[in-house]
């Protein structure tokens, strides 16, 4: 098939490692010829541009910036994007017909650039859903509740529901919600296609993983928790400081690895604090992440208390791919905890609950080979439901349905 992705995500090549790169080699594998849509923001100073490799291409579009940027900007770059990217592929990919078009949330305003090529080809339409907007900006209080924005946005949101033949969600929980909210959607086009990569065996020695530890100053005789992903406020930071600050295992330090719009808030935190169970790290490039990730002992992840979407953080995989047990501080609609608990690879507490978290964390310190088993059942878990095999399989499946 001639397959076209549309992603609000950067993509400079298909062979780096990432949720939606991952994928589409495996569609490279099986023969597809792939042309990706992807932004070019406007600090890049770069003109809208088409590279064309053997058997893909990669259409770079001018944005505005959309990304570590203002509120204001990004709210118009996310409207503007649309107008953009439909004129770059009348412009650019006018002469290629595709069988199947593709594209994530966010952004949900994709809803005419994947009806016009829904009309001009006949082409089959799947949304890989990975966020539910404009209800989580109201959950976090970006957005009013009814305001002109959010008529706006929901309007566009059940657009884009409308027109896809095929909705893929994160898990059973998101195709719920979906169902619940969006009545005129029928059963049939919804079903779980949960996030994928194609994983990867870091194996190192525990010597080796000393040397990790001493390049970064983490200490090489602690139980080493680390949150690492995105700071924003959807992640309430304020609780994963509240656990840093309460927690009085003498064995339990804690490193944060991130970026995002709460950055500067942890940053002073730390530098008012500056606990010393604790360290924080700017975002890190991906290859050094993930050698300092195998160098740790559990994951966290932390959802702010107030969503009432039930988000799926990718951040998962990367702890299973590593063999960490995980402990999930989310809020009470996600499903991912209950996930990680069916599978024994970890705990789920409230977001809030300092004393169940301070709990699962004790449990972890006091007990290495607790730490060696969920971490092997994680491994499982991942190899048996999250590879781009499964996805890929799930989507062709529903394409010939």
């Amino acid at each position: 098939m001639n397959i076209l992705f549309l992603t609000m995500v950067k993509v400079d090549s298909l062979y780096e490692r990432g949720l939606y790169t991952d994928l589409l080699r495996k569609f490279l594998e099986e023969g597809h010829n792939i042309t990706v849509v992807t932004p070019t923001e406007r600090r890049e100073k770069k003109m809208t541009q088409l590279f064309e490799f053997e058997n893909h291409r990669i259409l770079k579009v001018k944005t505005f910036n959309l990304q570590k940027t203002n509120i204001v900007e990004k709210g118009l770059g996310t409207l503007a994007i649309e107008r953009q990217f439909l004129g770059a592929v009348k412009k650019y990919l006018g002469n290629i017909k595709f069988d199947l078009v593709m594209y994530s949330t966010p952004p949900i305003t994709f809803s005419n650039v994947v009806e016009y090529l829904k009309k001009r080809d006949n082409a089959f339409t799947y949304l890989l859903l990975k966020d539910i907007f404009p209800q989580n900006a109201v959950d976090m209080k970006m957005l009013k509740k009814d305001g002109i924005l959010h008529r706006l946005f929901t309007k566009k949101e059940k657009k884009l529901y409308k027109i896809s033949d095929k909705i893929g969600c994160m898990s059973q929980a998101n195709v719920d919600f979906l169902l619940k909210h969006n009545k005129e959607i029928s059963t049939e086009k919804i079903h779980v296609n949960p996030n994928t990569i194609e994983p990867i065996k870091l194996e190192y020695s525990e010597l080796e993983k000393k040397e990790i530890r001493r390049k970064y100053d983490i200490p090489t005789d602690k139980t080493v928790f680390i949150y690492g992903g995105n700071l924003g406020k959807p992640q309430g930071v304020d609780f994963l400081l509240e656990t840093i600050l309460q927690n009085n295992q003498h064995n339990a330090y804690f490193l944060v690895v991130g970026s995002g719009t709460e950055y500067s808030k942890v940053y002073n935190w730390f530098k008012e604090i500056n606990p010393k169970n604790a360290k924080l790290l700017q975002g890190l490039p991906k290859n050094d992440y993930d050698k300092l990730l195998s160098s740790c002992d559990v994951g966290l992840i932390f959802l702010h208390k107030d969503f009432t979407i039930p988000n799926f953080p990718s951040r998962l995989l990367s702890y299973l791919e590593m063999k960490m047990p995980v402990i999930a501080a989310t809020d009470k609609n996600t499903d991912i905890g209950d996930v990680i608990e069916k599978a024994i690879c970890g705990y789920k507490v409230i977001s809030g609950d300092i004393s169940g978290i301070n709990e699962k964390i004790l449990k972890f310190c006091l007990n290495k080979d607790l730490i060696d088993e969920m971490g092997n059942n994680g491994w499982d878990l991942l190899i048996n439901n999250y590879t781009v095999d499964h996805s890929y399989e799930i989507i062709i499946k529903n394409i010939k349905a």
